[in-house]
């Protein structure tokens, strides 16, 4: 008790001021929904970061001599008005957080029945936890940083001596953190991935068709492609599926997949990958896939399937898997190996499709979804590689680390939005975030490239230049599904983005990170296959909703 009455008598009033302002910061809406204890987290790290940023102003102040000599009245008037203060901003900034977010849950079409306003009053009890415990954390780094400079005054002056408790500490620190994290989590967690990694989703099967990778028929054994992979493999339409749409005699699709369990590089996956596309035929199909997954091996069913339906099964697919690790750490953790399976497997891919004559060529498209997206797009040089090399591409939920995407964005034609740019007049690579923004009155050239992001998901928006930098999203106009008054404040922009990246997925078909029916619409855009109606889409947009 007498440790903890010492640590808040040594609080900074200044710095406490900032620590509020952050609060009611933090209250604001972002891009999605957030359950309340993710808001409690980001509250307390934003109301720690004011505190700190308001002890470095006063640090400052401090430096320069500014030093008021305050009365005991007047120092005591201040804590009232700082208590006072308090008392206000932080009902009201909890009641009007808890509004804020029922906005926006109707913005995106989520249903909440958890509570939520009245669970907004423990928000400030996991906050204020959250705060001090990283209040305490850096007053024990200050600590350490101070005993070692008193120690380092025996051989050299105080500022020098300074300095160096100062960087020994955060280089220890840094060092700590980094190889508790890689060497230990890291470790740990792509250890029980690869264990999981060999189960099965409920009601997966292996395939009976030898169009498909794992089957009887197959190069690859089904026991090593992966849980994603089986599933992918076992999950699409069958040629009956698709006559019953088509009305017509249709192919099995061809779905060539290589786990990571039994290869090893990349390189040999994206060589065996080809072996089965051989095997099954697909260099005679009429459309050839290639698509880079997510961290362990996932596919999008929403986006292969309806590319399938559309021309009648005479399509393949080539995918392969690249990590164990989800695809959230892979996020963190692993940002090469998505690169070099995207490149790898569709360099491999063209290789072969040019050593065919050019009239028996299939179309060669390419797609990937978030960190596929990322690593997909490595393989070309740009916008005008990728129209020289496919026949088309549909990149969905892309990463903002993506170079490409990245690169395309920032030479958008003058007065576009960041979040719906046009390119070159829209000549050949156009955004959408809903399949109507593809229409933008200007001739659209082919082979068609389109970027698939919706203004509301985090994972397109977030960056670490969000602490300190607004972005051109935050300048313009909002998107449909994003709430008008979300704001960009410096630090807590960053935490509520990243917060928002938890459950990103969690929302409906739409909005987030969650891309599903609508690229029904995207693809007949695309690749404008013969005879296809928009009756055609509607139905199709069915099946997949189902």
């Amino acid at each position: 008790m007498h440790t903890l009455r010492r640590f808040f008598a040594r609080l900074e009033p200044a710095a406490l001021f900032f620590a509020i302002v952050f609060f009611a910061f933090s209250m604001t809406p972002s891009l999605l929904p957030r359950a309340w204890y993710l808001q409690g987290v980001a509250t307390g790290i934003s109301v720690a970061t004011g505190y700190g940023l308001g002890c470095l102003l006063v640090w400052i102040g401090h430096a320069c001599g500014i030093r008021p000599n305050w009365s005991d009245a007047s120092k005591r008037y201040g804590w009232w008005a700082l208590a006072g203060t308090a008392i206000v901003v932080f009902p009201l900034f909890l009641i009007l957080g808890s509004w804020w977010q029922q906005i926006v849950r109707k913005l995106v079409e989520v249903d909440y029945e958890g509570g939520g306003r009245i669970l907004y009053v423990a928000v400030l009890l996991v906050a204020l936890v959250v705060a001090v415990l990283l209040l305490f954390i850096a007053r024990g780094l200050r600590w350490c940083a101070r005993s070692l400079a008193a120690l380092c005054t025996r051989f050299v002056p105080v500022p020098i001596a300074k300095g160096i408790g100062v960087a020994v500490v955060a280089v220890l620190t840094l060092f700590l953190l980094n190889g508790a994290v890689n060497n230990v989590l890291i470790a740990a967690i792509a250890s029980s991935s690869e264990l999981a990694d060999k189960g099965s989703h409920p009601g997966v099967e292996q395939p009976s068709a030898p169009e498909n990778s794992g089957s009887e028929e197959s190069y690859e054994d089904w026991d090593s492609l992966g849980m994603e992979g089986r599933r992918f493999v076992s999950s699409g339409p069958t040629a009956e599926e698709i006559e019953s749409f088509t009305g017509t005699t249709a192919l099995t699709p061809i779905r060539a997949y290589v786990g990571a369990a039994d290869v090893d590089s990349i390189d040999e996956a994206a060589d065996r990958v080809v072996a089965e596309l051989e095997r099954t035929g697909a260099f005679d199909r009429a459309v050839l896939a290639v698509a880079t997954t997510t961290g362990r091996g996932w596919v999008n069913e929403s986006v292969a399937g309806p590319l399938e339906y559309m021309y009648g099964g005479d399509t393949a697919i080539a995918s392969m898997q690249y990590s164990f690790l989800p695809s959230p750490i892979a996020f963190l953790a692993d940002r090469d190996s998505p690169r070099e399976a995207g490149r790898a497997l569709f360099e491999r891919v063209y290789d072969a499709v040019q050593e065919l004559p050019e009239e028996s060529r299939p179309k060669l498209v390419t797609f990937g979804e978030s960190l596929g997206a990322y690593g997909g797009q490595d393989a070309f040089g740009g916008a005008r590689d990728m129209a020289a090399r496919t026949d088309g591409a549909l990149w969905v939920g892309n990463p903002n680390f993506t170079k490409q995407w990245s690169e395309i964005t920032a030479d958008r034609d003058a007065g576009s939005r960041e979040i719906l740019p046009v390119v070159d007049d829209g000549r050949y690579v156009r955004f959408a975030g809903r399949p109507d923004d593809l229409e933008i009155g200007t001739p659209w050239a082919e082979p068609r490239v389109v970027y698939w992001q919706h203004a509301s998901d985090p994972i397109t928006w977030w960056s670490p230049n969000l602490v300190l930098h607004q972005p051109d999203w935050l300048r313009e106009e909002r998107g449909v599904d994003v709430d008008p008054g979300v704001r960009w404040f410096p630090f807590v922009t960053f935490w509520q983005t990243t917060f928002d990246m938890v459950f990103s997925t969690d929302v409906p078909q739409g909005y987030g990170h969650n891309y599903g029916e609508d690229s029904v619409e995207l693809w007949a855009e695309i690749l404008q296959p013969e005879g296809w109606t928009d009756s055609d889409t509607e139905r199709l947009r069915d099946i997949v909703a189902r």
